[in-house]
């Protein structure tokens, strides 16, 4: 399985028909249609796989216990318990805990199922406690203590009953390692198998990016694998922490999926819902400029889409919100939002940097804002956004030295962009960085026509949690962490730090981490729009401006989903530097360049 399911490798075996299951069918079976049954029945759009495990990692060596045979969960065994015990794991207790460590090879979104044999003690259900980790010391560690292992969200730490002759499913979590102990003592138990259930979307990957440096493939790929774990119910921004819809944080989402899935309806529904939650004058999540976002991704989903009947059901909402938001600008031109002033946690301590960083969002929401007051037909309130905005650039904050806060201001246009990347976004290169706003500070340096700073900053920062073993990208991350740390897929060896329990701050301290949050995803767009170079001119694409930056790239090719199909793309760069490009693009789509 290993050649299947790491890194880049992975993203083809879960886009390829031969791995995904086919879709349940939608009706009810017959006997059911027309009964009040029906009327109660909601469809989950996902499908379910049973993954086999292709390592064992760790197995206790203590006295009074013993692990007998435990390859043989990593055998083809059939889903099914049988009287044949012959080719099973045995968990023995005297006086000890017998117990092993799975790895499933790549995180997955779920939970595992496990199958007993004939052979228990007594012929009776035993215990098993079951721990989920996203990383190896997460899966065997403890409740509590300095590392902050917790059940929060998702319980990933807890003991079962399992059937004599059985099997039982147990989990909803995001994981890749699995621990189980045989709980009670001097008992015995013989496991037929032991398989993740990966629940997840059906997607085609219809955006693609290959290019001459396979780090920066890795990375893309991650990115988009990060983003489709999270798309469940709704588009959460972690699998096991928080599996919420948090607005903000689906702005990078929302672009990721654009170029890789083009556009799924997860996003509207997931938009629908926090509108649904938040009955003005509210801020969504609590945090104002997370009702900021809200606007923003309604935007780009317009530019991308063109669905004009969709943003045309925000306009009682979205005025609103309009009208709220053109009112926080004080008599000095600068911002005025309420509590709940938030960029992201790295940020959190620099009240200077968030003003900065909220002035600037606001500028861009109500430029947003006007274009599409131009499609509501709200000739009023396109003015006052406006206005307001014209004021707002009256004033030029200080980003007091926070890149997050400099990379809005450039893309403001509230001080020019170069400048700012050279005194702000470039010092440090990946150091000062965080996952969520590591975005927007690419934009920012792209739009200083910083390409190389950019893709040597993608390298090291989102390239280092790769080298740590990552499938998918966490939470946050600090390059400064690396120094002495153990890889996330190894027992940590005495005298090196642990990556995930010994590190993180603010609400996502050791263990607490997600190590896959769809924020984190942005060089998967960031790729596609400024080294494929694709971008869209008007709303639905039915006119993009292919425009490709390599820097020390050879060439790049790939694809981009447009709502007409997608675009294909091939761009190589000639000795004299110039770049030769094939581009094939859906009829109606103009291409200018």
């Amino acid at each position: 399985m290993r050649n299947h399911l790491i890194h880049s490798s992975a993203l083809a075996l879960f886009a390829s028909l031969s791995f995904i299951l086919p879709t349940l069918a939608a009706d009810l079976p017959a006997p059911l249609q027309g009964t009040s049954i029906e009327q109660r029945t909601q469809d989950d759009p996902r499908v379910r796989k049973f993954i086999t495990p292709e390592r064992i990692v760790w197995r206790s060596e203590d006295k009074g216990c013993s692990v007998t045979n435990a390859e043989a969960l990593l055998g083809g065994n059939p889903g099914q318990a049988s009287l044949d015990a012959r080719n099973a794991c045995e968990l023995r207790n005297t006086t000890g805990r017998a117990g092993l460590l799975l790895d499933f090879g790549v995180e997955l979104h779920g939970g595992v199922r496990i199958m007993t044999t004939i052979n228990t003690k007594d012929n009776k259900p035993v215990r098993l406690r079951v721990r989920f980790g996203e990383s190896v010391s997460e899966a065997m560690s403890e409740l509590g203590g300095e590392q902050n292992a917790g059940n929060d969200h998702a319980v990933r730490d807890q003991t079962i009953l399992v059937p004599w002759l059985g099997s039982i499913e147990i989990g909803q979590s995001g994981f890749r390692f699995v621990r189980i102990d045989l709980a009670d003592p001097d008992s015995f138990v013989q496991l037929k198998n032991v398989q993740a259930v990966f629940l997840y979307r059906d997607l085609e990957y219809k955006g693609s990016f290959h290019s001459s440096d396979e780090r920066l493939n890795r990375i893309w790929n991650t990115g988009a694998y990060t983003v489709h774990l999270n798309m469940q119910d709704y588009l959460w921004d972690g699998v096991k922490r928080d599996r919420l819809v948090w607005i903000g944080d689906m702005h990078p989402e929302t672009m990721t999926i654009l170029s890789v899935f083009g556009a799924n309806p997860i996003v509207p529904k997931s938009l629908d819902f926090i509108r649904d939650e938040t009955p003005l004058p509210n801020w969504m999540n609590g945090i104002s400029s997370y009702s900021m976002w809200w606007v923003l991704i309604h935007h780009t989903w317009y530019e991308y889409t063109g669905d004009r009947d969709y943003l045309m059901e925000q306009k009682p909402y979205m005025t609103g919100l309009l009208k709220l938001l053109s009112k926080q600008v004080g008599p000095d031109n600068r911002e005025t939002m309420p509590p709940g002033r938030f960029l992201d946690w790295p940020s959190s301590e620099n009240q200077p940097a968030i003003h900065a960083g909220l002035h600037s969002l606001l500028i861009m929401t109500l430029r947003a804002g006007a274009e599409m007051c131009e499609v509501f037909g709200d000739d009023a309130l396109k003015q006052e956004c406006k206005n307001a905005a014209a004021r707002l650039l009256k004033h030029t904050p200080d980003p007091n030295h926070s890149k997050q806060a400099a990379a809005l201001m450039a893309l403001a246009e509230l001080k020019d962009a170069a400048a700012l990347n050279r005194e702000v976004m470039a010092p440090g290169g990946a150091h000062g960085m965080s996952t969520f706003y590591g975005y927007y500070v690419l934009r920012a340096r792209a739009k200083a026509d910083d390409i190389q700073g950019c893709l040597d900053c993608i390298r090291d920062y989102w390239g280092a949690m790769l080298d740590l073993g990552a499938t998918t990208f966490w939470e946050d991350f600090n390059l400064d962490w690396t120094e002495n740390a153990a890889p996330i897929d190894e027992v940590v060896p005495e005298g090196k730090k642990d990556i995930h329990g010994d590190f993180g701050a603010y609400c996502y301290i050791g263990f607490r981490h997600s190590l896959c949050h769809g924020w984190a995803s942005g060089p998967t767009a960031w790729l596609s729009e400024n080294v494929l170079g694709v971008h869209v001119v008007e709303p639905g694409c039915k006119m993009v401006k292919i425009e490709p930056r390599l820097g020390d790239l050879d060439w790049v090719e790939g694809t981009f989903p447009t709502p007409y199909g997608v675009i294909r793309l091939k761009h190589v760069k000639q000795a004299d530097g110039n770049i030769h490009s094939e581009i094939d693009a859906p009829d109606e789509v103009t291409v200018v360049r």
